[in-house]
This record gives C-alpha cells, sequence and structure tokens, in this order.
C-alpha cells in the first residue's frame, strides 16, 4: 500500500495562542454563594479606626512578580500590561535530561497570564512555540483563572545549545511541566487544569500519563492519537466520506489538475522561491517540494477550512494556471517545503519520525501522475541530515494509548467532524468512577471548540470543566444546563487566532 507522512500543513491553527471563540457560551457573574446564612455579627460594617488598625498591624502583601522571580532559576524576561492581569514573559533554568540533571541545563520560554492566586490556573501547551502576547485558551476564559503557558523544549530559543536530540521525547517534556508546576503550585494553591491544541492536546495527555497527580481536570483540543503507524485506513474511510461527493470531487479533480499541469504550476513555483530567497536543500529540490505541497492540498483544505468553502474551490477544467496555483498556495503553501518553510518545525518532525507517528493515506485518483510518490514524504525528509534519528517501534504511542483507555481519569476530548486530524482519536477509560468525556463539534474542523457544540452539549461540558476547576456554583452542580463561562468576552484575549503556517503539522 503506497502511503505519504502527513506532516507538513500547521495544526497549530487556532490553538498557538488559542483563545476562545467567545460569545455563544455567554456571561456569568461568579460563584454563588452558599445557602447558610452569615452570623449578623459578620455582616456589621467594621468601624473605621477598627479598619485602620488592621491596616497599620498587616504586612504588605508580596507583589505576584517578586514571588514568581524568587524561585529558583525564574528569569524575567518583559512584563506587558492588560487590563484585569498581569502578563509575564519569563525564562525557567530546566535540566536538559531530568534524569542527569547534572548533565547541563537550558532556558525555557513561558508566559503567565495572572488573575489571582485565589484563582484556578489553567496550564496551557501549545506543543510548539509560546505566544508572546497575552491571549486566554477557553478553559481559562471559562474558570476565569490564571493561565501558564509552556514553550515546548527544543523550539527555539527553547532549545540546549549543543542540542542533544535524544533528549527530545514525550516523557522529557512531560518532566518540565512537571518540575515547573511544583513551584508554581506553592503560589497558586487552587485547583489546576490542563489544556492544549492538535500537538497541544497530545502534549497535555501525555503529561498527564506521566504525572496524573498534578492536574485536577485535562481538555484536550483536536489531539490526533496515531498509535498504529502502520494502519491509517481511518483517514483513507475520512477522505472517502467527508462532506458531499460533489465537494470532494471538486477537491480531488483541482489537486489532479495540478500535478496534469506540472510543467506550468512549477514554473511559478520556481519563480516564486527565487523571489522570496527559498531552498530546498532538506526536501532534496524545488521540483520535490512542488509535489509534497500539492500532495498536502486536500488535507490542507479539511484542516483550515469548512463545507461551505466548497463553493470557491475553483473548478479544474476551466481554471487558469494562475488560479490553480494561487488556491493551493493559499490553502498549502509552495514555502512549506522550503528549508525557511521547515527550519522552525524541526522539532516536530523529529517527534513524528522518533515517537509521535504520523497518519498516512492513499491517493487513488493521483495514480500515475506522482513522480516521487508518497512513499517518499516521510519524516526523516523534513529533518536536515546532520540530526540522527531512530524510530522507536510506536512504543511510546501504544503506552499512552493503553494508559489513556484503561487508566484516565478527569479527561475531555474535544474534536472536530470534518478535521482529518480526528479521524485517529483518543478513547478514554469510561465509566462513572473515571468522569471521561469526549465531545464531537458538528460541522467543525481542527478549530472545534466546546462553545461549538449544541446547547445541551456545551453546557455539560461547561460544567464539567466549571467542576473540576473548583468553581462550579451550587446551582451548576444542581443543575448542568445553566454552566455559562465566568468571564466576558474580550475580543484580544479571546479571539482564535488561526496560525495558517502552511505544511501539514498537528
Amino acid at each position: 500500500m503506497r502511503k505519504t507522512f502527513r506532516g507538513v500543513l500547521a495544526g497549530a491553527v487556532l490553538m498557538g495562542t488559542a483563545g476562545a471563540t467567545g460569545g455563544t457560551i455567554g456571561t456569568a457573574t461568579a460563584a454563588e454563594p452558599g445557602s447558610a446564612q452569615t452570623p449578623a455579627a459578620a455582616q456589621a460594617p467594621a468601624t473605621a479606626t477598627a479598619v485602620n488598625s488592621a491596616a497599620a498591624s498587616a504586612p504588605a502583601a508580596e507583589d505576584i512578580k517578586d514571588r514568581i522571580l524568587a524561585i529558583k532559576g525564574m528569569s524575567l524576561i518583559e512584563e506587558k500590561p492588560y487590563a484585569g492581569y498581569r502578563y509575564f514573559l519569563l525564562n525557567y533554568t530546566q535540566p536538559i535530561d531530568h534524569r542527569h540533571p547534572e548533565r547541563g541545563t537550558f532556558q525555557q520560554r513561558l508566559s503567565l497570564l495572572h488573575k489571582d492566586v485565589d484563582r484556578p490556573t489553567v496550564f496551557f501547551t501549545g506543543g510548539y512555540n509560546v505566544s508572546t502576547t497575552p491571549s486566554r485558551s477557553e478553559p481559562t476564559a471559562l474558570v476565569d483563572g490564571n493561565q501558564v503557558s509552556l514553550e515546548y523544549r527544543y523550539f527555539t530559543p527553547s532549545r540546549p545549545a549543543p542540542a542533544d536530540w535524544s533528549k527530545l521525547n514525550i516523557q522529557q517534556a512531560a518532566d518540565d511541566q512537571h518540575r515547573l508546576f511544583g513551584e508554581l503550585k506553592k503560589i497558586y494553591s487552587k485547583k489546576w487544569l490542563s489544556t492544549g491544541g492538535s500537538k497541544g492536546g497530545m502534549t497535555a495527555t501525555y503529561y498527564e500519563r506521566f504525572h496524573p497527580r498534578d492536574m485536577d481536570g485535562v481538555v484536550a483540543y483536536v489531539a490526533p492519537n496515531d498509535v498504529r503507524q502502520h494502519e491509517d485506513s481511518a483517514y483513507d474511510r475520512f477522505f472517502r466520506t467527508v462532506s458531499t461527493k460533489e465537494c470532494r470531487d471538486r477537491l480531488n479533480n483541482l489537486q489532479r489538475e495540478a500535478l496534469v499541469r506540472r510543467g506550468p504550476l512549477l514554473a511559478k513555483a520556481k519563480a516564486l522561491a527565487a523571489q522570496n530567497g527559498s531552498t530546498f536543500h532538506t526536501i532534496g529540490s524545488v521540483e520535490k517540494g512542488f509535489e509534497n505541497t500539492v500532495l498536502d492540498f486536500v488535507w490542507g483544505f479539511w484542516q483550515y477550512s469548512s463545507e461551505k468553502d466548497c463553493a470557491g474551490v475553483p473548478v479544474a477544467r476551466t481554471a487558469t494556471d494562475d488560479e490553480i496555483f494561487n488556491y493551493l498556495d493559499e490553502k498549502s503553501g509552495f514555502s512549506s517545503s522550503s528549508d525557511q518553510g521547515l527550519s522552525g518545525y524541526t522539532p516536530y518532525y523529529y517527534q513524528a519520525g522518533t515517537q509521535l507517528g504520523a497518519p498516512q493515506y492513499e491517493y487513488p485518483h493521483l495514480k500515475g501522475l506522482m513522480k516521487w510518490g508518497p512513499e517518499y514524504f516521510q519524516s526523516r525528509v523534513y529533518v536536515p541530515r546532520d540530526i540522527p534519528m531512530k524510530w522507536d517501534g510506536g512504543s511510546a504511542m501504544r503506552d499512552v494509548d493503553r494508559w489513556v483507555r484503561r487508566d484516565a481519569h478527569q479527561m475531555m476530548f474535544v474534536y472536530g467532524q470534518n478535521d482529518p486530524w480526528g479521524s485517529e482519536r483518543f478513547a478514554p477509560a469510561r465509566g462513572a468512577r473515571n468522569d471521561n468525556h469526549v465531545y464531537t463539534v458538528p460541522g467543525a474542523n481542527h478549530g472545534a471548540k466546546i462553545s461549538g457544540l449544541p446547547a445541551d452539549r456545551q453546557a455539560a461540558a461547561v460544567a464539567q470543566v466549571l467542576k473540576w476547576a473548583g468553581v462550579a456554583s451550587p446551582t451548576v452542580q444542581s443543575d448542568p444546563a445553566k454552566a455559562k463561562r465566568l468571564t466576558a468576552y474580550d475580543a484580544r484575549l479571546d479571539a482564535t487566532a488561526v496560525n495558517r503556517e502552511q505544511g501539514l503539522r498537528p
């Protein structure tokens, strides 16, 4: 069976900066007080003398920045103002190898969106670089909490120098989170949730597997689970059944036409590369980069687009060369296979080729038109040759999958109905005592959120998140249908940032 490594279009989509879509969940006040009556004496206002006396005798509260920077190994890069929050960009000293901390350290970048030490905290992982501007993940907006966002090890600048690539694996990354959590928990003592989307959702899941006692709940969005590296028929089924036959045919015909017109379209790709100063040493040549981009096209469409966008797909038999080239460039990016397009994602491709695996599927409609074929575009192709790689045989993903199925507790997985990355997904342990949940957002792509669920399912999911965070009001505890987010929508903090880095990456 001829298959290809599906590893080149950024799935960080919405999740690189991770905002809530806002509005649809609604707003609410903070948790309601309990029903117990407050003693009359406690309700009486204090006298001015008493208040002044208490203020004079109480020690001054230590500034949160001072408390954070008192953590050994923590340093400040920058503080940025944001109404209602304190936002810090920080570095934290981590061991390169948590099993042998004496073998060196590196600086790992993180951000902290501080609300209040008396609020819950959300540990956000994007799986790639950390955003350097204030933003809220959906769970952070739901629970009105603090948010810690951690850059994944080996994404620059969070990379040791020189880099020992053998220390880039899912357990070392989970240990990064665990070590940081252990320090911050001393300051943020309320409930903690972890979250992330796509590779960030995978990261949150792996963290839970290795350190299941750290978090009080996990909300993982659109997290792929490629546990069977050589059995990916689920992806073939997805592309045979997604949307309507008319839409599928329109996309497949355009993809085929791009290879039929290889000559003029390749000339355009070469001209674009020359204009941008792009080189293609890693993948091999601009010709190989061109074919790789064409093969990524249909996947990229469903990752970022929706059924309603099918009407805008050029009709293959009547489209001009420019129309085809420009549309494919918009959806999958002819620069994505260049050295410049690949270099920032070397850590992802390294992990895909050593532990994570990657989805693969067939192209029956392209038979006879591929020069290099799907078998060429494997993870090794996207990693510079001076970095050694060795596949672990699938043991890491089998271990995680087995743990999620048997032992997962208080985990929520959210998927999009029309997202190819959800073809193979996590299936957490069932049963009331496990308190796990899986939601599929109708018609959604790789940007699926709780806010896109039907009203009843949305309320149930929100109620669960509030419960895990310890901020569900008595009303919500008795009637989950009344659950609402605890913050008002903020256009800057909550806007979903669609990160169209081109190339297929989770």
